[in-house]
């Protein structure tokens, strides 16, 4: 630096003429970085992604499906227009609009072939300012939860499910900011090329895109009846005498539910007359997920095997060997097995650890209650991953192959009822000694609810442990107490929800104060769970070890164990045909 610091004074003292001269440049050679070097196929693919999508507008008009792709941009310019989503304008003077792009996506089917060719034009909403052209950006959706906890009720109540997608549902929001865009590659209006566009509707990729949609939404449908959800505010329910429907809302996807047909028949035409909608008839994919009915035995099943098919070939894991179980029983990681040498960090820099855990978790929250423990454990080192980690993460990935084809079943049950299952195990950290909480909840034989994760704080006994885990599952009975009872349509929901806990101190702390010298010092936000029990919405029982399906949610399990547990809660089940 001091070398260059003196060249360039000589430069100021003997030419100031030269001062504007091209800077200097270094010659050392550059080279682009190998990431994921051991997933990069003879051909030159990286086999991480996906390579038949085009990725700028001049791919797709050059390439060999270029028809298509054109087609898919006029229809997607088409509902420009019908929606009327810009007025072309001069540009008003200090105003920098914000750019737009083509993006291109293949829809496929449950099978995993290519059903329609998706060209969505995208605002560059990551140049907006905030104050100037948005404000407020949140906007809810439902969560799996509650999506897990209607299709339970309506395979047991024999129900409905219909689906509706809605075609291009941000352009019915309207903008109340004022948000100048360019006009849209390759369909520029002749002769008007330096105009640009005033939008009057929200486009895909502004920041208030969806809060405008979800409000002009839930405006519409509270106009024709729908009550709203308090706890889950993208469930709306609508009554007459004995006919129920319910209406799910994910971004622009739609579950109808209901017991009378005329009424949902009558639903989805409005809609249609709202909104220009999709109707995709009987629910058979979301998000997804794949459903499945059995309605001669009230059957209801779900299954991921097409994204879990995806994601092995993503990490070239599809021709693997298969797993029996998600985690080697017995197995403990730590930070220790991070890499000690710079060669280890060079190769693990190359592994795509943390992406090979999002894809996991997506299987793990939707369908796949058994491989939480594991996730729970190998998603503590993703800032600096080892191999006996990425060990582990192939593991769940083999374990997935033998168990795509599972499903998480619902159905089969007398009664309707909610039941609980909470565990801990002790210490199982080794690097900060905490514990592990994990709790399960099922409804009509099925698992709706889990949860498995390290606790915040460390508990010195495993009563102390259990007690924290029983909290934690203590306040999320109470939310689908709560959510169940706006349905209207559960009638033993007015009874205490059985929470199931395998330690007796445990449950003795929770039912009454007890003074001992081993839980003086417990934070006083987990003795909530008293005060959950005491006004009635759980009870907390005694269960064996043996039969506490939360136990595979807290520690690796052999594997008569670990299929014995997921049984229970409703997944390992192959779906018979």
């Amino acid at each position: 630096m001091e070398e260059q610091e003196r060249d360039a004074q000589d430069v100021v003292t003997e030419n100031p003429a030269h001062i504007t001269q091209e800077p200097r440049r270094s010659n050392r050679i550059r080279q682009e970085p190998e990431r994921y070097g051991y997933l990069i196929s003879e051909q030159g693919d990286v086999l991480l992604m996906d390579q038949d999508e085009p990725v700028t507008y001049q791919e797709a008009i050059t390439g060999p499906e270029s028809e298509k792709w054109l087609e898919a941009m006029k229809s997607e310019m088409d509902s420009m227009y019908t929606n009327q989503v810009w007025n072309l304008v001069e540009a008003p003077d200090g105003i920098k609009p914000i750019g737009c792009k083509w993006v291109f996506k293949k829809k496929t089917d449950m099978d995993g072939k290519v059903q329609t060719y998706k060209a969505r034009l995208v605002a560059k909403g990551f140049k907006q300012i905030h104050g100037v052209d948005y404000d407020e950006t949140f906007s809810p959706v439902a969560m799996i939860k509650s999506i897990r906890i209607l299709l339970a009720i309506a395979a047991y109540y024999d129900y409905e499910i219909w689906q509706m997608d809605v075609k291009t549902a941000f352009l019915n929001g309207s903008l109340l900011e004022d948000v100048y865009m360019t006009q849209p590659e390759g369909f520029c209006i002749p002769g008007e090329a330096k105009k640009i566009c005033k939008l009057q509707r929200s486009i895909y990729g502004l920041k208030q895109a969806s809060r405008s949609w979800n409000l002009r939404f839930d405006e519409t449908v509270k106009q024709y009846g729908f009550i709203q959800n308090e706890d889950e505010p993208c469930v709306y329910k609508k009554v007459s005498g004995s006919i129920v429907a319910f209406l799910v809302l994910y971004v622009d996807d739609i579950l109808l539910i209901g017991n009378d047909i005329p009424t949902l028949q009558q639903i989805k035409t409005w809609l249609g007359n709202c909104f220009s909608m999709k109707d995709l008839g009987k629910a058979a994919y979301i998000l997804g997920i794949r459903i499945y009915r059995d309605r001669s035995q009230k059957l209801l099943g779900l299954s991921q095997s097409t994204y879990i098919d995806k994601v092995l070939r993503r990490f070239n894991m599809h021709d693997s060997k298969k797993g029996f179980i998600p985690m080697q029983h017995g197995l403990c990681l730590s930070k220790t097995q991070s890499p000690s040498s710079k060669e280890e960090r060079d190769r693990m820099s190359k592994i795509p650890y943390a992406s090979a855990i999002g894809s996991i978790m997506y299987a793990m929250i939707c369908t796949r209650p058994d491989v939480s423990y594991a996730l729970s454990a190998t998603s503590r080192y993703q800032s600096d991953p080892g191999e006996a980690h990425w060990v582990a993460v192939k593991n769940i990935l083999k374990y997935l192959r033998r168990t795509k084809d599972s499903f998480l079943i619902y159905g089969g049950q007398e009664e309707l009822n909610v039941i609980g299952y909470t565990d801990a195990s002790f210490q199982t950290d080794r690097d900060d000694f905490r514990s592990q909480s994990g709790y399960v909840f099922c409804i009509n034989g099925g698992a709706v609810s889990w949860k498995s994760s390290k606790q915040d704080t460390v508990a010195d006994s495993t009563t102390e442990a259990e007690y924290i885990a029983a909290s934690n599952a203590a306040k999320e009975a109470v939310w689908i107490k709560k959510f169940i009872t706006e349905l209207g349509i559960f009638p033993s929901i007015v009874n205490p929800i059985e929470l199931f806990c395998d330690n007796n101190g445990a449950i003795a702390q929770a039912k009454e104060p007890r003074s001992h010298q081993k839980s003086k010092h417990i934070l006083r936000l987990y003795h909530l769970i008293r005060e959950i029990i005491d006004r009635g919405d759980v009870k907390i029982c005694r269960v064996p070890t043996l039969d506490n399906a939360a136990d595979p949610l807290t520690k690796p399990l052999a594997q008569p164990k670990h299929e014995g547990h997921t049984r229970g809660i409703g997944t390992g089940g192959a779906w018979a045909n």
